[in-house]
């Protein structure tokens, strides 16, 4: 059984990442006219599949799935006082559904091409988060939440043009990020095949 002293460094990275990446969702990149359509966290949230992903490769899934575990205790905690308990709950829900579905689709592809595991999980598992994240942390549906806990509507949906179309604001952001964290994860691929000689699978771990 891995110890949780081995795979301590992959629970701080991913609860560094989510947590950076909650606070980072609040803010649009107001660069190239993409406001409407992007924010901060959409560049750093994919990281957090590479920490699964790498976690999965050198201790398997059982190992992965405790550090989706405890980086999701902390990183929910973190989020409440960097964001609001509305995104803490939109995040820890997608974060969980998200990463176990990433491991359960790595452990899958693990005997394919190197990079098939990595990249079809991250693919999948970045579609299930954005849908989920988005849609409880800003659509209108979901505005309870912020009463719930006494606070001004933090929803976006109010109109805005999107290729030709009028769209909720958070679905315009929604199609945004997925088509962001699609890049960073193939860009991604490059630390992830540089260090499958450091990180080999120990099978005893598994």
């Amino acid at each position: 059984m891995t110890r949780m002293t081995s795979i301590a460094p992959f629970v701080l990275a991913m609860t560094a990442v989510v947590a950076a990446s909650n606070y980072l969702v609040q803010f649009p990149f107001a660069h190239f006219g993409l406001e409407e359509i992007l924010t901060w966290g959409a560049f750093t949230y994919p990281v957090a599949f590479l920490v699964n992903d790498l976690t999965n490769r050198r201790f398997g899934p059982l190992a992965a799935r405790k550090v989706v575990l405890a980086g999701f205790v902390l990183a929910v905690a973190l989020s409440i006082w960097l964001a609001t308990p509305r995104i803490a709950i939109a995040s820890g829900s997608a974060f969980l559904a998200a990463q176990f579905f990433d491991v359960a689709v790595f452990d899958r592809l693990r005997k394919n091409a190197w990079w098939q595991a990595p990249f079809v999980s991250t693919v999948l598992g970045s579609m299930l988060d954005t849908v989920l994240f988005f849609s409880i942390a800003f659509a209108g549906a979901f505005a309870g939440l912020d009463a719930l806990f006494g606070m001004e509507d933090g929803s976006l949906a109010f109109p805005v043009a999107f290729l030709g179309w009028q769209v909720p604001l958070w679905v315009s952001l929604a199609v945004g990020d997925f088509a962001v964290k699609i890049g960073v994860g193939l860009v991604m691929l490059a630390p992830y095949g540089a260090l499958l000689s450091v990180l080999k699978p120990v099978p005893a771990a598994r």
